[in-house]
């Protein structure tokens, strides 16, 4: 495994840095993690959530694996699509967000499986899943071309992969959406989160996180056909899907 320096936000760190930072990035916000969200979006993250679960066309009894999943929006929204025949698994790598996650499903009526795990050593069997879901997820994680052949390997033929993220925006809106992202999102980290630095790096993080054909390469390299993507909010966040056939 490489020990090459790996992005931290702008700053090259090794890896096994980004890995305890980015967890102590979570930790500390994820009590307030869904506020954040709809602050920072103006709810659109719901609405963009929506749009990837009705692009993945989640069947009845599919099974569905949400890697970095979270408070469990996505989790929620498979579970629905996919019923009581179906099987939906939420995973993430942070334990205090996997709860926050957990608590909020069941809150919900929904028992579904939890597994605290590392997206690039992914503890399930080849062609396990009808569908892999990472919203949000994958900038975050140290080493991406791992996680995505992980994402390929679990899946089953006729499976897709969706991945969630933010993306790089249209050039016209790019000073206004630098200005917002380096000034208003940390401030509102403060003064919602008492965490300025976290969210500093999450803006950070979204600036060095691969562009729409950068990721969509990635995703080939990786061995998922018929890739595509779906820019959303004018490519404020993207939406790959990719195949298996």
């Amino acid at each position: 495994m490489s020990d090459a320096p790996v992005d931290f936000g702008y700053e090259r760190v090794p890896p096994d840095e980004k890995t305890r930072r980015v967890r102590g990035v979570f930790e500390s916000v994820a009590s307030r993690y869904d506020l954040m969200n709809d602050l920072m979006s103006g709810g659109m993250h719901r609405l963009w959530k929506r749009y990837a679960v009705g692009v993945a066309a989640v069947r009845p009894g599919a099974r569905v694996l949400d890697l970095a999943g979270g408070t469990g929006d996505l989790a929620r929204l498979f579970a629905d699509a996919a019923g009581p025949a179906g099987r939906v698994v939420l995973t993430d790598i942070n334990g205090a967000m996997l709860a926050e996650g957990r608590d909020k499903l069941i809150d919900r009526g929904l028992m579904l499986d939890v597994v605290q795990c590392d997206a690039e050593k992914l503890p399930f069997p080849d062609r396990a899943f009808d569908v892999v879901s990472i919203g949000f997820g994958l900038r975050n994680v140290t080493r991406k071309e791992h996680a995505l052949a992980e994402m390929r390997r679990v899946l089953a033929p006729g499976g897709v992969a969706v991945i969630l993220e933010f993306s790089r925006v249209a050039t016209p809106l790019a000073p206004a959406y630098d200005w917002y992202s380096f000034t208003v999102l940390p401030r509102l980290g403060r003064l919602v989160a008492g965490d300025e630095a976290s969210y500093r790096y999450l803006a950070e993080s979204i600036r060095m996180h691969p562009d729409q054909e950068a990721l969509k390469a990635l995703m080939e390299q990786a061995g998922f056909e018929s890739v595509e993507y779906h820019n959303l909010t004018a490519g404020v966040v993207a939406l790959h899907v990719g195949r298996v056939y």
